[in-house]
Formats: C-alpha cells, structure tokens, sequence
C-alpha cells in the first residue's frame, strides 16, 4: 500500500509539473518564441537548464519514476515555474509528505494581522485566548488570559513564553492544580515542535537557557517524550471563582502557520 501511495503521488507530481511547465510563457522566460517552437510553454531541456539539473533527470521527474529530489531543487522548480506559495506548499506535499521550510501564503491580510484580531476579537470573552509562535514565545492575549494565567505585560519582552512561565513562575503552580503533568506534557509538546523550527541554534540556546532555569525541564526534556499539540483538559485554580476546569483547543491556519492560537472552552 505504502508503494502504491508512493507512486501515485509521483505520478501526480510529474503531471502537476507539466501543466506548469506548459503554462509558462518562453519569452517571459528569456526563450524567443521562433517559427520552430510546437510546444506550449517551456520545453523540458529549457527547466532543466534554468533550475539547474539534468534534462534527463527532470524528465524522469515528470514521468513520475522513482528518484528522489532535496527541497533546494524542487524550491528551483518552483521559482523557474513560477509556482504560487499554494503550489510551492502542493509539490512539497507531493515529493516530501510534508512542506520543507513553509512561506506566508497570499492573502488579504498577513497572518500577523490576522492573529491580531483574533485575539482583539476575544477582548469580552470570559475565557482565556492565546497566541502562541512555535518556540512557545506568547505573541498576543485577552484580558481573560491575565484573570486565570498571570499577567505577562509585567514581564520583559523576552520572558514572555508559555514553556519558560509554566516552568520558573510561582503562578503557574499556583494557578494550574496540576502543575507537573501539565508542565511535563508542555515540553513533550514544545519538543515536537521544536523539530519544525527552521533555526536550530535557537532551539538549542533556549533548550540550554530553560535546562538552567529549571531542574524539571532537564529531567523531561531528557525524557525524549513527543506529543502533538491537541486539545487538553486543564484544571485551573481561579482566584475568585475556585478551581474550574477549562479545555483548550489549539487552532491552526495555514495563513498563520506554524503559530497557533489557543482558545479555551468551558469543560
């Protein structure tokens, strides 16, 4: 089944490339358009040539045969084609299973505005909303957020992440009744999605700067635990209406992607 899979989706990459290859203007490619020119679009050799690989072996690619081509190349594909940032993400998806290195797609609006009035949208809402980017780093939230969490504003901008307040904070055990499974199940998922961080240097400074922060995050992180993040029943402590228990529910778009917003929900 998995070889199956494999194939039809190479077959659908060969047959997506080509629609776009055909779709290209030669002239606009730097190619004249002479009296000798059949094909619509771009000739094979002419891609091969302007994204820097073999004739043979984009020929092969468009066949949908069995080779394996890096994210660079298939990137080069995509600039010489012209291909939108939806398409770009499409052919990824189609070669890796997964889209390498994702750029802001076209929209109306950036996903920074857009998170913006998520969460300004949330200003009456009796239950916290967040922003979250995927080092955890908190990017915006409601006033509810202060009541049941803590109040960030009070804290350097640099200081201002889920995973370092849920681990050094005296207001995370404080506020959250069960403090060690919530901040353990904080760093698996943190973990995860380390590993979609493009700057690895980072992800290493900040594991460096929480293992010294926090004796806890050492002895997790060493765990080697991964959980996506995913909706969670969480028990908060609440200083005027006692302990209450709250779901949260990560949202995700890929206008904004990889940052998500948490909104919570009464359980």
């Amino acid at each position: 089944m998995v070889v199956r899979s494999n194939n039809v989706r190479r077959g659908e990459l060969g047959r997506f490339l080509r629609s776009r290859r055909e779709r290209c203007n030669p002239i606009e490619s730097g190619f004249p358009r002479g009296p000798r020119r059949r094909s619509q679009g771009l000739r094979r050799e002419e891609v091969a040539m302007l994204a820097g690989v073999s004739p043979t072996w984009y020929t092969y690619l468009e066949q949908g045969r069995d080779i394996r081509p890096s994210p660079e190349v298939v990137d080069s594909l995509a600039r010489v084609l012209c291909l939108s940032e939806d398409e770009r993400r499409y052919v990824h998806a189609l070669a890796f299973g997964h889209v390498v290195r994702p750029q802001p797609l076209d929209g109306e609006i950036s996903g920074a505005e857009l998170l913006k009035r998520l969460v300004a949208a949330a200003e009456d809402d009796p239950y916290p909303v967040l922003a979250v980017d995927p080092y955890g780093d908190l990017l915006g939230w409601n006033p509810a957020a202060v009541r049941w969490y803590d109040d960030w504003d009070r804290l350097p901008a640099e200081e201002r992440n889920l995973l370092r307040w849920l681990l050094t904070a005296p207001a995370a055990r404080e506020r959250l009744v069960d403090w060690a499974e919530e901040a353990r199940d904080a760093v698996a998922v943190w973990r995860a999605g380390a590993a979609r961080c493009q700057d690895t240097g980072e992800i290493g400074r900040r594991v460096r700067e929480l293992g010294r922060l926090s004796a806890e995050f050492r002895l997790w992180w060493d765990e080697q635990i991964v959980r996506e993040r995913r909706s969670r029943a969480l028990r908060f402590r609440h200083p005027e209406l006692g302990v209450r228990e709250l779901r949260v529910v990560p949202l995700e778009s890929p206008e904004f992607a990889p940052t998500a917003v948490l909104v919570h929900l009464p359980a």
